[in-house]
């Protein structure tokens, strides 16, 4: 069997990323396959560099709106297919998905919808997790070996931030939201990095502004989520606090085809 890394990251802009060294951080952390949240950018608007990493191919699909959202893909092996967003739902004009399918597994990069701005996108942000829940369930049923992974924009428990209580009415930590993620567990999906660690403490993002990260005040909300028949393939699960560039930071699993 081969052990695969793959890498998730919401990048806070890969045009900022990349002046900050982006391109050399994938070949340091060297995984396979990349999934970067918040591009903010079409492939065309990126610089390459001399140090742009060759041996992957990427896979974009940028928001409708200019500096906003998107997602993109990078992988060393060529996938067998690319879904860029889904014709049924506007995840299109928002850049939110793309489905890569390889040999053994399909693996999701999703940038989930941000709830906090008004009452308006927390139902955005629910309506998307509903949808999104049932269009897994059913690539599952279809007999596809589901991975999903990216900024999920919700800690599930007390655990998952270092502020629970304060942070009781804020979107992100509302029971409503946390309740999805309930519900995404009971269907049979798996929260990979609690299948290797049960500590508070491990956070993915830390407010900028109040200079967070230093008093490691922050948010567990970017995740992998696997299907439960696979789970077992999974070899591990990591938080990489220590990688600069966002304010996220990358997470990853390693896992067997």
């Amino acid at each position: 069997m081969n052990k695969i890394k793959i890498i998730s990251w919401n990048v806070a802009g890969i045009r900022a990323g990349v002046k900050k060294g982006l391109w050399q951080k994938m070949r340091e952390i060297g995984a396979d396959i990349y999934c970067f949240q918040e591009a903010k950018a079409r492939p065309e608007q990126v610089e390459l560099g001399l140090d742009y990493p060759n041996e992957y191919k990427s896979y974009w699909n940028p928001a409708q709106k200019a500096g906003y959202s998107g997602v993109v893909t990078f992988c060393k092996d060529e996938p067998k297919k690319v879904i860029v967003g889904d014709r049924d739902n506007d995840w299109d004009d928002e850049g939110r998905v793309i489905i890569t399918k390889f040999d053994g597994f399909t693996l999701l990069n999703v940038y989930f919808p941000n709830g906090k701005r008004d009452k308006g996108r927390l139902k955005y942000k629910m309506d998307f997790y509903e949808y999104f829940l049932k269009y897994i369930n059913k690539l599952r049923d279809n007999g596809e070996k589901v991975i999903f992974c990216g900024d999920v924009n919700t800690a599930h428990t007390e655990i998952d931030l270092a502020r629970p209580k304060e942070n009781s009415k804020v979107s992100g930590f509302l029971e409503i939201e946390r309740a999805w993620i309930n519900k995404l567990i009971e269907n049979g999906w798996v929260d990979t990095f609690r299948m290797f660690n049960k500590e508070g403490g491990n956070y993915s993002w830390w407010d900028q502004f109040t200079r967070a990260k230093e008093r490691n005040v922050g948010w567990r909300i970017d995740y992998f989520f696997i299907d439960e028949k696979i789970k077992n393939q999974v070899k591990s699960a990591f938080i990489m606090p220590e990688v600069e560039g966002s304010d996220h930071c990358p997470v990853g699993i390693e896992f067997e085809i």
